[in-house]
C-alpha cells in the first residue's frame, strides 16, 4: 500500500497551479512545470521544500537514465518556479545540469512530396488543412487555432495568434491558398473556426464551438501516411472569405 501523500505538498501543489495559471504561461508549459513537481516529489515522497544539491544532483542524474534532456531541463525549470513563486525560497542548484547545446536543420518537404500528401489524403478538412500549413509555413497547433477573421484578403496576410511564445505575427496569404481556403470555407460556413470540429459530419461543421482534431494516421487515411514515410521522414464571418 502507498503512503498517503503529505497535506503540505498537495496545498503546496495547488498553489503552484495557481501561480502557473497567473504568470500567463502556456498550457504545455503549464503541464510541464505541474508534471516536474508530481515527478519530483514522487521520488523524494513528496518532501522537496529543503532540497540539497546532492539530492538535486542525484534525482537529475537517475532522470537522464530514463528521459531525455528536454524532460529534464522541463523538471529543473518547474521546480525552480515552484522555490520562487511557492516557497520563496532562493535556489540552491545554480548551474546544475546544462543541456547540450544542438542545432537541427529542419526536413524540408519538397513541393513534389507535398502535393503526393496532399492527393493521398482522402478526408477533405485535412487534405486542406495540411496544405494551408504548407502553403503558410505554420506550426501544427497555429493552424488549427486558425480563425476565420484571420484571413486579411485585402492585405493578402494571415493574423497567426499565439504562437510559440505568446506571440503574434503575420504571414503573406498567397492568392492559392486563399482560393483553397474560400471554397473549403463554402462547405461549412463556421462563422468563427477556419478549420471547425468534424464532429457530428459537415451539417454539424456549421455550429462547432471547437476546432478539427489533431491529425492523426488513422484520420487520414493510410496511404497518406505512406506519403509521409515516403518523403523520409476573435473572430467573426470575414468578407475575405465570402468573397469570390
Amino acid at each position: 500500500m502507498r503512503p498517503a501523500t503529505p497535506p503540505d505538498f498537495n496545498q503546496q501543489y495547488e498553489t503552484h497551479l495557481k501561480h502557473l495559471k497567473l504568470k500567463g504561461l502556456q498550457p504545455k508549459t503549464i503541464e510541464a512545470y505541474a508534471r516536474a513537481i508530481r515527478r519530483i516529489g514522487a521520488y523524494f515522497d513528496h518532501r522537496i521544500e529543503d532540497l540539497s544539491e546532492a539530492q538535486l544532483t542525484e534525482y537529475f542524474t537517475d532522470l537522464l537514465e530514463t528521459h531525455s534532456w528536454r524532460a529534464a531541463k522541463h523538471d529543473l525549470y518547474g521546480l525552480k518556479f515552484f522555490y520562487t513563486h511557492v516557497l520563496r525560497k532562493p535556489w540552491v542548484a545554480v548551474g546544475l545540469i546544462k543541456p547540450p547545446r544542438s542545432q537541427r536543420l529542419p526536413d524540408i518537404v519538397t513541393v513534389a512530396e507535398a502535393a503526393r500528401l496532399f492527393d493521398a489524403t482522402r478526408i477533405l478538412s485535412y487534405r486542406v488543412f495540411y496544405f494551408t500549413l504548407y502553403s503558410l509555413g505554420l506550426r501544427l497547433g497555429e493552424g488549427l487555432r486558425l480563425q476565420v477573421g484571420d484571413i486579411d484578403a485585402e492585405r493578402a496576410r494571415v493574423h497567426v495568434r499565439d504562437s510559440k511564445g505568446n506571440k503574434d505575427r503575420f504571414v503573406p496569404l498567397p492568392d492559392t491558398t486563399l482560393t483553397v481556403l474560400r471554397d473549403f470555407w463554402r462547405t461549412h460556413r463556421n462563422p468563427v473556426w477556419l478549420f471547425p470540429s468534424r464532429q457530428g459530419g459537415r451539417r454539424a461543421a456549421a455550429r462547432a464551438t471547437t476546432p478539427l482534431d489533431r491529425p492523426a494516421k488513422r484520420r487520414s487515411s493510410t496511404s497518406a501516411a505512406t506519403s509521409i514515410a515516403a518523403c523520409s521522414r476573435r473572430r467573426t464571418s470575414s468578407p475575405a472569405m465570402t468573397a469570390r
